[in-house]
Parts: structure tokens; C-alpha cells; sequence
């Protein structure tokens, strides 16, 4: 389950968090996007308490997708501390996804 929040700023929501921050880039018109949200749920609920995923949609946050040279879609980018540690581009599926990301977190 995933729940909207407004922040003033990207930054302001990476300062904030207390545990990592994966940022899944997309575009509504992406497929393989469209394929990402049931294995990030998936991701969700095995590494809640651990990781926070947000999505960043690159056709409303232009500037934020060129800002971290997002080429392709789906894009992850895990934040530490407010910077990008890790990136992953393409699909991955919820097993692989959630062990890479335990070496990480």
C-alpha cells in the first residue's frame, strides 16, 4: 500500500527520512513501469520498516529526472543520507530486488 505525501521540495523528503529512500522513476506510459508496482509492493512490505520507496513521475518532475540523469524508465535510485548510493535501471523481480537492496540498507 503506498501512501501520498506533499513535500516542498525532494531534497526536504530525502533530508527527512530516516531510513533509505528508493526512488522509482517512471512515466505513466511505460510498460515495464506498469510492471515495477506489484513487485515495489511486493519490495514494501518485506523491507517497510527499513526502506521507504517513493515514486517520482519524470513527465510532471522534469527537471528532477535530468538533475540524476535518468535515461531510461523504470530507474531506481537508492538514497542514504540524502545521496544516491545505488541505481538500477530496467525490471527487476522482487526477489533479486529485495536482496540487492539488503546489501545496501
Amino acid at each position: 500500500m503506498t501512501t501520498k505525501r506533499e513535500f516542498n521540495s525532494f531534497e526536504e523528503m530525502l533530508s527527512g527520512s530516516d531510513i533509505p529512500v528508493l526512488v522509482d522513476f517512471y512515466a505513466d506510459w511505460c510498460g515495464p513501469c506498469q510492471m515495477m508496482i506489484p513487485i515495489l509492493e511486493q519490495v514494501n512490505l518485506q523491507l517497510r520498516d527499513r526502506l521507504r520507496i517513493v515514486k517520482i513521475d519524470t513527465e510532471k518532475y522534469t527537471q528532477l529526472a535530468s538533475q540524476y540523469g535518468i535515461a531510461a524508465l523504470p530507474t531506481l535510485v537508492l538514497f542514504k543520507n540524502g545521496q544516491p548510493v545505488d541505481r538500477i535501471e530496467g525490471v527487476v523481480q522482487a526477489p533479486q530486488l529485495v536482496q540487492h537492496l539488503q546489501t545496501l540498507i
